[in-house]
């Protein structure tokens, strides 16, 4: 059985702005100001379709029993801690759905009892941490090479990548690669505060659409096609291209939509973003973020290891993406901005920091010809 996510049907080659609703807007704006959606207050799921779909980009199927085994175990794990840490009451429909999709609609709003709707959320966000705890664990004690891991993730990127084009969507570029041994090596040194598990771009990829009014519908089919929303890494957004309040604005029916946000529509002035990359030039532009995209290693585990029913069969692989548009990414490559400069003021702070209080090595002459 495949676990692997299956296309939804395209609205079109790429979502509109206009088109947009209140559950596309939720979730784009995670990716845009870098939020979680452990701060929400409901979610966005209309019927059993829809999470049906989230649940196969969360590389979860309800027809498979041990998918539906693992899923109840994670509940039953939230439930007790909301008991046992806070005395919460959790009603049955919530601790026991006979169908596990309705404690989806419970926290939407969108089944009944309504009144169910905030404590249905609570569980789902706790339920998301464990989950989230437990796959990592998982990773750790599978044998599994972060090399092979990467090399998943790519076959999957890169499928998806395929796909976009085949359906004529506007990405003139969608190119990936593994940080070098050297570039890691180099990033670490260079900020004082890097540690090797806080590296998040070690497999990134870029994503350049034809025009800027096309960022914001290539960004939401991501969400939609390639990895679920609720895993965009909170803090490590840097987004100087696409506004969320802009996008607001320009939308016909932004006024109504703005009173069904979940946070206040200046929640982005209110927070602080991920701290502008010191090494870049001054005019240089990106949507920047980080996600943690399921991974099923299913095949590494023995079907009677009781570690699958104790941690499940999904890991995450931390991956970057940049999103931008061509005319940007034009003007990123120019003067200051290019990536040449950008390494070039890296290694310099590197050379600083390694040669405090030891010999510099000499600059080669403007006449010798270097080897």
């Amino acid at each position: 059985m495949s676990h692997e996510p299956k296309p939804a049907a395209p609205l079109g080659p790429c979502r509109t702005l206009e088109s947009m609703g209140v559950a596309e807007l939720e979730a784009l704006r995670l990716l845009l100001r870098g939020g979680s959606v452990v701060d929400w207050r409901r979610l966005n799921f209309k019927g059993p379709r829809e999470v049906d779909a989230f649940l196969r980009l969360n590389l979860f199927d309800l027809q498979d029993p041990r998918d539906e085994r693992r899923l109840r175990a994670v509940l039953a794990q939230a439930v007790e801690y909301l008991r046992s840490a806070f005395g919460y009451r959790v009603a049955v429909p919530v601790a026991e759905p006979a169908d596990l999709r309705h404690l989806f609609l419970l926290a939407s709003g969108a089944a009944e009892p309504v009144r169910h709707r905030r404590i249905a959320c609570v569980v789902l966000k706790v339920m998301h941490v464990i989950h989230h705890l437990e796959a990592r664990e998982l990773l750790f004690r599978t044998p599994i090479r972060e090399a092979d891991l990467a090399e998943r993730v790519h076959r999957r990127v890169m499928a998806e990548a395929a796909r976009m084009r085949s359906l004529g969507m506007p990405v003139v570029e969608f190119v990936g690669n593994v940080k070098s041994r050297e570039s890691l090596v180099t990033k670490l040194l260079a900020k004082k505060e890097s540690v090797a598990a806080q590296v998040f771009d070690r497999v990134r990829y870029r994503v350049v659409c034809e025009k800027r009014d096309q960022l914001a519908g290539v960004a939401w089919h991501l969400t939609q096609h390639l990895f679920p929303f609720n895993y965009a890494v909170p803090g490590q957004t840097r987004n100087s291209l696409l506004r969320f309040g802009e996008l607001l604005g320009r939308h016909p029916q932004g006024d109504e939509l703005t009173a069904q946000l979940q946070l206040p529509v200046d929640a982005e002035k209110r927070s602080a973003s991920a701290p502008r990359n010191e090494f870049s030039g001054e005019t240089f532009k990106m949507l920047n973020f980080v996600v943690d995209v399921p991974v099923r290693v299913d095949e590494l585990l023995p079907p009677a290891d009781p570690m699958a029913d104790e941690l499940g069969r999904v890991v995450f692989a931390l991956v970057e993406f940049q999103v931008l548009d061509a005319a940007t990414a034009k003007t990123n490559e120019a003067g200051d901005s290019s990536h040449d400069r950008y390494k070039r003021r890296q290694l310099q702070r590197v050379l600083r920091r390694l040669s405090r209080g030891l010999v510099v090595p000499k600059k080669k002459s403007a006449g010798r010809k270097r080897r």
